[in-house]
């Protein structure tokens, strides 16, 4: 076993998730103003400083994704964040791509651009105490998209950026998000979908990346948000496990899915279905970014200094996500716990 899947396997073992805590400033800025909080450094340091020091941190965080400006923050106590999350036993990882930009000759499609320079940034990366990496490309769905380039385009820069960050000693997650933007079908998300992780792992081999010391970050298998078709978990759950058995090497050890676009209960009900139904080897688990953190941000909103109400909230959101990544949840615990 090497170190890489050691570190693989600790993050996303025993029900435990992934928190993607990774928000560009940008991106972190409209949350925060969404619920009426002014979006400065010392705001968004003091809510994401909330969560990695809760209770849930130690019983179900693997791995906290971070962004650039918050892995370089030092606590209120004087810690730097990656001390932080490592006092928990969770390993601090790092958004490294620089984001996605219009792909040439195409009007909508996009490639994540972020590989210039990519080398020296990850030794910098690895110092500050990030374990694992992230790489996020983006893919439409219409009748003509995703085009044959988007697809190529983006699985050739996963694949550079997952060698490169072997090379560093740390983990990359591979994460090929097709949208949930559009009115198509399941069943065409499950076919697009197929086709983009196929396409990622046929560049992964080529560029000899240890795929045992790596995570998959994929989405699940549902209709776009503009379709009208109405789809039962259970039809999620088998049409997910089908797409990633047949689409994934079995030397990944793991999945652990983005909720995209689900609200906090559609992203652990489908998790929990998908693990009571799992036919594969993978484990499979969260990396959620707003189904974690949604309520306890309204929650937090307002009272910035209710630092304990906060955490109760999260510490909640995360227990259901654990169990649903062991297949033990139920509705009904969402009241009771």
């Amino acid at each position: 076993m090497s170190e890489l899947n050691k570190i693989a396997l600790k993050i996303i073992s025993n029900g435990k998730g992934i928190l993607a805590a990774d928000e560009s400033t940008g991106t972190m800025t409209k949350r925060l103003e969404s619920v009426k909080v002014h979006s400065n450094e010392n705001n968004r340091l003091l809510f994401r400083q909330t969560l990695f020091s809760s209770q849930a941190m130690k019983d179900c965080i693997g791995g906290v994704i971070l962004y650039d400006e918050t892995i370089r923050q030092k606590t209120s106590d004087g810690r730097t964040i990656p001390e932080l999350i490592n006092l928990s036993g969770s390993f601090t990882g790092i958004k490294v791509d620089t984001g996605a930009k219009v792909l040439a000759g195409s009007i909508q499609e996009k490639v994540t651009e972020g590989l210039d320079g990519l080398r020296e940034r990850l030794k910098d990366y690895y110092k500050l105490g990030a374990r694992f990496t992230k790489w996020r490309g983006v893919y439409l769905i219409s009748d003509k998209y995703p085009s044959d380039i988007s697809i190529s385009a983006n699985a050739h820069a996963l694949a550079r950026y997952a060698a490169l960050v072997q090379e560093a000693g740390m983990v990359p997650i591979i994460e090929p998000e097709v949208l949930m933007e559009g009115n198509h079908s399941a069943k065409d998300c499950f076919n697009r979908t197929s086709e983009v992780i196929k396409k990622c792992y046929e560049e992964l081999e080529l560029n000899k990346v240890d795929l045992s010391g790596t995570i998959l970050k994929p989405n699940m298998i549902l209709p776009g948000n503009n379709s009208d078709e109405k789809i039962s978990e259970e039809d999620v759950a088998e049409l997910t496990l089908e797409c990633l058995n047949k689409s994934v090497p079995s030397s990944v050890p793991g999945i652990a899915f983005l909720s995209g676009g689900q609200t906090e209960i559609e992203a652990t009900a489908n998790l929990n279905k998908i693990n009571t139904k799992n036919n594969t080897n993978f484990i499979m688990t969260y990396s959620y970014g707003r189904a974690l953190q949604q309520s306890a941000l309204k929650f937090w909103s307002k009272n910035l200094n209710n630092i304990i109400g906060t955490q109760e909230i999260f510490n909640h959101r995360a227990k259901m996500c654990t169990l649903a990544a062991q297949g033990k949840w139920s509705e009904s615990l969402e009241k009771t716990s």
